[in-house]
Order: structure tokens, then sequence, then C-alpha cells
């Protein structure tokens, strides 16, 4: 059984910096892309950033220049550094992981969330 397990989120001001990790455990194959989500109360899911088995990487255009997305395949942890935290940026951040094991190809997966909260 894969999970993804999310640490690093918190309070902090804004202007401040957080760094976000996810990493996964289970019977894994092969990690193709990985990334990062998040979500307020009763608004969607939305698109941080993400990056590809390769490492190339993309974000949204309300993070660009602020955040970088990263992976360490060796220990299949992905990494989010948030610089210069804004209020907007407040919300429960999700992993989503596209996973092979032995019995799913590129099954979608996600975390449990973590909390990050900008204060002004």
């Amino acid at each position: 059984q894969v999970q993804l397990v999310e640490s690093g989120g918190g309070l902090v001001q804004a202007g401040g910096s957080l760094r976000l990790s996810c990493a996964a455990s289970g019977i894994i194959f092969s990690i193709n892309r990985m990334g990062w989500y998040r979500q307020v109360p009763g608004k969607q899911r939305e698109f941080v950033a993400a990056v590809a088995s390769a490492g190339s990487a993309n974000y949204a255009d309300s993070v660009k220049d602020r955040f970088a997305v990263s992976r360490d395949n060796a220990k299949n942890t992905v990494y989010l550094q948030m610089n210069n935290l804004k209020p907007d940026d407040t919300g429960v951040y999700y992993c989503n992981a596209l996973i092979t094991t032995n019995r799913d190809f590129n099954r979608n997966y996600w975390g449990q969330g973590t909390q990050v909260t900008v204060s002004s």
C-alpha cells in the first residue's frame, strides 16, 4: 500500500518562508510526476507546482518566482520551497504523485494535507 506523508506546514508571517516535504512509501516501481495542490474552504483544489521524474517543473502563475519544487528520486520525496509568502497562499497543501506499483500503472495518489497559514 502506497502512502504519501507531508510535513513542514505551519504559521508564518507575510514575507516569510516555509518548506514542505512529501515522502512516498510502499512497494513502488516508479514515480512519474510529483507535485503540490492547495485548497481553501469553499474553493476547489488548485494546482500549485509539479516536477517530472527527469526534473522539469511547472508552476501556477500565482506562485512563479516565489516557490520552487524539487524532488529526490532516491528518497521518493518531493519538496516545495515557498518564499515571500502572502496571505493568499494560506490553505491546506496536498502532495500528489503518479505512481506505478506492482498492481497499478501511474495511479494518482494524494497525501493527507498540511496546513499553511500566512498572517498579514
